[in-house]
């Protein structure tokens, strides 16, 4: 072998991501991080534009297929073009002192930017990589139209192994500034994931929704091929009637590529307002809102979370990437175990 041939292996040798660790690495200057597992993608964390909140994108399968829409960053044929705000996974609310930080995305009409919110990433506290787990640590700011810094957010991402799948929390510390801040019972929020095309579940039915401030999207009625998913949660319900409803944990399953893969989240049990309220909507929206508490209980709850200035809250969660339809049984123990985490 020549010593051209060599040099080639050795530069390719070193450039491939490592097997048997997880590896958390920055790219400040492209605004993101990758996390592999093993050597194989699994996600990014991002805060380029047009994004108006930092997110994962996209997250994968331990086979590398993407569980997340591609829309609006990576578009895909056949996917749904609605709410660009839903990318990948994030966390937002839709009403902070009034404030929308939900909903806000390039599509808002200028006249509505002003009560719109923005997720400001502002540094990378630290990035860690090794063998059994990757922890990436960001300092972010919640900042309203005129540059008001309303909540600093300590969030930490832990990425693991789950079994021949993938694990990922998320642990944000919210903490207010100089001012009381207020998150008003919205239906907009909280912890959400916009999931890939395969795994809606079919529809036969166009819907329009509307947001907090009356803005209708129609959801239209598509070609259902390929369509597979379907939700399960910790008490039992199935299908459309997970929506709206409490639960520990809630997963969908479906096929993906060529794959069975299932996507449960998992609420903890100190979390305010838990168990959370679910917005598993069949059109693709995965998210716990443990704060919208009224439109879920048709008025008969109600949760209005208060801080006073330099106080805080805390909000865990953790998503598992899984081979195959996950039997409730497991995921029961799998959330039994998440629970035992002490914030």
């Amino acid at each position: 072998m020549s010593l051209a041939a060599v040099v080639l292996m050795a530069a390719a040798a070193a450039a491939a991501p490592p097997v048997g660790r997880i590896e958390v690495l920055p790219h400040e200057a492209d605004r993101r991080v990758d996390v592999t597992i093993d050597g194989k993608r699994f996600t990014a964390y991002l805060w380029s534009e047009p994004l108006t909140k930092p997110v994962l994108f996209p997250i994968l399968t331990a086979k590398g297929t993407p569980v997340t829409r591609g829309f609006p960053l990576e578009p895909r044929p056949g996917e749904r073009t609605d709410h660009p705000h839903q990318v990948g996974l994030w966390m937002s609310y839709g009403d902070v002192n009034g404030v929308d930080f939900w909903n806000n995305s390039p599509a808002i009409p200028a006249e509505q930017r002003a009560r719109m919110g923005h997720g400001t990433h502002r540094r990378i506290v630290s990035a860690t990589s090794g063998r059994d787990e990757g922890r990436l640590r960001v300092a972010i700011e919640w900042t309203v139209a005129d540059g008001t810094v309303v909540l600093d957010e300590d969030a930490t991402f832990v990425f693991r192994r789950a079994g021949e799948g993938r694990s990922l929390d998320r642990i944000s510390r919210l903490t207010a500034r100089r001012i009381p801040v207020a998150f008003a019972d919205n239906k907009e929020g909280f912890f959400g994931m916009r999931v890939a095309r395969s795994l809606e579940q079919p529809s036969k039915e166009p819907v329009t929704l509307t947001d907090g401030s009356g803005r209708p999207t129609t959801i239209e009625a598509v070609d259902n091929t390929g369509v597979t998913g379907h939700y399960r949660t910790s008490e039992g319900k199935e299908g459309d009637a997970a929506w709206g409803t409490r639960a520990r944990w809630v997963a969908l399953s479906g096929r993906v590529g060529d794959e069975d893969a299932t996507v449960a989240m998992l609420d903890h049990p100190r979390n305010p307002g838990a168990p959370a309220y679910w917005h598993a909507r069949g059109y693709g929206l995965f998210a716990a809102n443990p704060l919208g508490q009224k439109v879920f209980s048709e008025g008969r709850e109600e949760l209005n979370l208060k801080l006073a200035p330099h106080k805080a809250v805390t909000f865990r969660y953790r998503v598992l990437i899984l081979p195959g339809t996950v039997p409730a049984p497991e995921l029961d123990a799998a959330w039994k175990t998440f629970s035992q985490v002490a914030r």
